[in-house]
């Protein structure tokens, strides 16, 4: 049976970190403050929101929520964006998408400045992901993934990993991030031939099609690390599940991810600490 790498301790240990660093930070005068952009009433949208004032409060980082009407037009959508990006008071800017369809989800992705894209939608901070380099912000969905293996003391090095999935969001951030730590990467997706027989040869095997419960046992073997990054509503089974049936799973592989519980609790936890490293490289180029 596999141990189960839960999130929740991964997330403690992470904001005992960035409260550390907030307390540092005030003590010099600099209160790092994340911006919440919403537009209308999601959901999903909600939750997350809730999930990450939590966590700020509970590090200490500020809150500076934006709300927008779901019908609002798109010049003062892009100006409150630039008022945002001008802001120095604001060191980082959650922006959540997609947005609605009068709004160019495009053109605000491009006008978010890369200092304060502390969840790395953007360009530069996607450039940043690739060349291995500070400018921007990895997504906090693929660090929190990083952070789970860093926390249970596994080395990529050195190790086969492979990732299902390959959006911007997820996919390719966390196969570079793995190459970055000094794996050898395989990535599969929609167009990949016979999935199984490459996912068998993983030492990591990290989850991320966004294809509920399509990882079973023919996937995996015995020894495996799975990352299951995957989340959805399984309305016959009227729960929360991920991309990997974990029942199949469960039995064969060395240790995975629970789903709830797992990847999904530590993404908060990334996004303060990334808040926190866009006000220390604010105050940097102040200095």
């Amino acid at each position: 049976m596999a141990e189960i790498w839960k999130g929740a301790p991964v997330a403690a240990a992470l904001s005992e970190r960035t409260a550390a660093d907030v307390a540092a930070l005030k003590e010099r005068g600099i209160v790092p403050t994340l911006a919440i952009l919403r537009v209308g009433a999601r959901d999903d949208d909600l939750s997350y929101e809730r999930g990450a004032m939590k966590r700020c409060e509970k590090v200490g980082v500020a809150v500076k929520n934006v709300v927008l009407p779901e019908d609002v037009d798109s010049d003062t959508f892009f100006r409150t964006l630039e008022a945002l990006n001008g802001d120095a008071a604001v060191h980082g800017i959650l922006m959540f998408r997609p947005l609605p369809k009068q709004l160019d989800g495009e053109k605000a992705r491009r006008m978010l400045s890369p200092a304060k894209d502390v969840d790395g939608c953007t360009d530069g901070s996607l450039a940043g992901v690739f060349t291995n380099t500070a400018l921007g912000f990895p997504p906090c969905t693929a660090q929190a993934a990083m952070e789970i293996l860093k926390y249970y003391g596994v080395d990529p090095k050195g190790k086969r990993a492979v990732v299902i999935g390959r959006s911007l969001v997820i996919g390719r951030p966390v196969a570079m991030m793995l190459m970055h730590a000094n794996a050898t990467v395989t990535v599969c997706h929609t167009r990949t031939v016979d999935v199984p027989s490459i996912t068998r040869e993983a030492d990591i095997l990290v989850a991320a099609s966004g294809q509920m419960e399509s990882v079973g046992e023919a996937f995996v073997r015995p020894g495996q690390i799975l990352v299951d990054v995957g989340i959805g509503w399984n309305e016959a089974k009227q729960k929360l599940c991920g991309d990997v049936r974990f029942e199949e799973a469960e039995p064969v592989v060395a240790a995975l991810t629970p789903v709830p519980g797992g990847v999904g609790s530590v993404t908060t936890a990334v996004l303060c600490s990334h808040v926190v490293e866009a006000a220390r490289r604010a105050a940097a180029r102040e200095s």
